[in-house]
């Protein structure tokens, strides 16, 4: 509780506060708090969902109804969101990505993978999901791939990125003779797990449905949620993999 109180404290703009009477998507408090007029500071004042978890949330409530039914993949260990998550999933496997830790083992009680080369086998699970993560994988290709391979047929794939849809995707590096060289100045976004600097490797456009189009999903579309909080409303990315 004094963590959140503390972030809240440091996302905080005392010209931008704002207070809604909004139900959150995950909890249904009827109280979103605005710290600052940016998506990930908009926040439900019981759960802590920020507007885009919210999203994702709302989203998966219209493609995959009951979840009870469902074994899920989520690439992430901790949150709002994999709170939610927990009592709803017929199973829930989470992990989180750790440099020099195997994949598949644990490191502080987390499992350890690399969405580009995933240790499950194929056909594991009827979902996946994950929040502001592609953006942070090298081969994000490899990714989709690897995703596409541990859905069952008619697995959904379902996340969010940063988007910016008024134009394609824009790759801040390059790899020569095997070495990152970037492209555009470094950016870099916050983690829980791995502090404020994780590596941002591209910003993505509308051409993302063409790229999961590409690694061999079906149905590709972006959804909006139902609900804006404070006019903001995060689209999220939708797929799934062919039926036999």
């Amino acid at each position: 509780m004094i963590r959140s109180i503390l972030k809240a404290v440091s996302l905080s703009r005392l010209s931008e506060f704002g207070l809604r009477r909004d139900a959150c998507a995950l909890c249904g408090f009827k109280l979103q708090v605005r710290l600052q007029h940016h998506e990930i500071a908009i926040r439900c004042a019981r759960c802590g969902a920020s507007s885009i978890t919210q999203s994702m949330v709302d989203v998966l409530n219209q493609v995959c109804g009951n979840l009870a039914a469902l074994d899920i993949f989520e690439l992430s260990a901790a949150g709002p969101f994999v709170r939610w998550l927990q009592p709803r999933a017929r199973s829930l496997t989470t992990s989180e990505y750790f440099e020099n830790i195997p994949r598949g083992t644990e490191h502080n009680g987390i499992v350890c993978q690399d969405v580009q080369r995933l240790t499950f086998p194929a056909e594991r699970f009827d979902l996946c999901t994950s929040t502001e993560v592609f953006e942070h994988v090298q081969d994000d290709l490899a990714g989709f791939r690897e995703i596409l391979r541990v859905l069952r047929p008619g697995g959904i794939h379902v996340f969010t990125v940063p988007l910016n849809l008024a134009g394609p995707t824009v790759e801040r590096t390059d790899l020569q003779g095997g070495r990152r060289v970037n492209v555009l100045p470094a950016e870099y976004h916050a983690d829980r797990f791995r502090g404020q600097r994780v590596f941002c490797y591209r910003n993505y456009g509308a051409d993302i449905l063409d790229r999961l189009t590409g690694a061999g999903f079906v149905d590709v579309e972006l959804l909006k949620p139902r609900q804006h909080l404070f006019g903001f409303a995060r689209s999220v990315v939708v797929s799934r993999k062919q039926h036999r």
